[in-house]
């Protein structure tokens, strides 16, 4: 079974401090389990969807090497694309909720080819690009709240 889990927190725990903006604001370590023999390419987006003003993107990738095992902050593919998120940065923002407790989803996508869009490309341009060519997806859930 295609899966995503991570060493870092269990599936819907509570996400480290260390992950968030409250601390070092790196990514957790993801760790990519039996993927598709027929993937070309992985795609992963996270998300906020108990965001206030609808789903906040923290972490918008695509191109990434069906090969890859694993995911963070410092062990990145080259060759793969890490967008802007909705901080307007590239690469990973942390959980920074304003409020109450979050949810925070990580999707991977394992698709049939790899996709050519402009570093600055939206969630939805991403989206687009991958309709029909979803082979396989998973999804890691955590939860942070600031203290």
């Amino acid at each position: 079974m295609f899966e995503l889990t991570s060493p870092d927190f269990q599936k819907n725990a509570n996400i480290p401090k260390k992950f968030t903006c409250q601390g070092e604001n790196i990514a957790p370590t993801l760790e990519i389990h039996n993927p598709p023999a027929e993937a070309k390419s992985f795609a992963l987006i996270m998300d906020d969807p108990d965001a206030p003003k609808g789903s906040w993107l923290h972490w918008m990738a695509w191109n990434i090497p069906p090969s890859t095992k694993m995911l963070d902050s410092k062990n990145f593919p080259a060759e793969a694309t890490q967008g802007i998120n909705d901080f307007k940065e590239f690469g990973y923002g942390g959980p920074c909720p304003p409020d109450s407790r979050h949810q925070y989803r990580f999707f991977l996508f394992a698709l049939d080819k790899k996709n050519y869009l402009d570093k600055n490309a939206s969630r939805a341009e991403l989206e687009v690009a991958m309709a029909g060519h979803i082979i396989a997806s998973c999804e890691l859930n955590g939860y942070y709240e600031r203290s």
